[in-house]
């Protein structure tokens, strides 16, 4: 038996294991797991940037990738305790934005400032005990390649955004986007998508952007 089946295996080992890595009502890695184990488990990229100042609540057990060039700005926060977090190459995270597995961002996909990405719902099945207790509802998201969500918009969890595709400022993306479509609104509808024969960017009906 290998030692993470061993510490999986023994509920007093794994939460010994799990307290060296986090406080208990602090769910957020020690120094040790940040600076020791972190860079020796995860891939960073060359020429990536993590600004300083950003919170990166990253722990061993799940992946966390960012590809060649990719910036994570100031002020944000990573996070990938449910789930992977992986940025693919000159992915752009806008200042102040949150992203919390499991979350896949393809390459040349950018988030604007202050955008919320969450590829879980806390559950509420069980309406007589609080959704914390609860398991959580773990559906992960993904936004394709080239595409860039607008400042102050929220992705929820199970979403995938197509490549190329456009969502507005403020928008709240709860179902899957066609690619090549431009999304706005609360909640996000396609308003237009990219006609590869006229090279133009055209107005559509929902019924057609819902067929596509």
């Amino acid at each position: 038996m290998g030692i993470v089946a061993k510490i999986k295996s023994n509920p007093r080992l794994k939460q010994l294991v799990l307290r060296m890595i986090a406080p208990k009502r602090n769910p957020r890695p020690r120094l040790l797991v940040r600076w020791i184990l972190n860079p020796l488990k995860h891939k960073k990229g060359k020429g990536a940037v993590i600004r300083r100042n950003s919170r990166i609540d990253v722990f061993p057990w799940n992946r966390f990738e960012i590809g060649n060039l990719t910036t994570i700005e100031s002020f944000c926060t990573v996070n990938n305790g449910s789930g992977a977090v992986l940025l693919g190459d000159k992915v752009r995270v806008g200042i102040g934005s949150v992203i919390i597995g499991p979350v896949k961002m393809g390459h040349g996909s950018g988030l604007g400032q202050h955008v919320f990405v969450s590829g879980f719902n806390h559950g509420y099945a069980d309406g007589n005990k609080n959704s914390s207790d609860q398991a959580l509802d773990i559906r992960p998201t993904v936004i394709e390649d080239e595409a860039h969500i607008g400042a102050n918009s929220v992705v929820l969890a199970g979403v995938t955004i197509g490549r190329n595709c456009q969502v507005g400022a403020g928008s709240v993306v709860t179902k899957d986007i066609p690619p090549y479509s431009v999304a706005v609104g609360n909640p996000a509808r396609v308003i237009k998508q990219f006609n590869h024969h006229t090279g133009e960017w055209e107005r559509v009906t929902q019924k057609k952007a819902l067929t596509i």
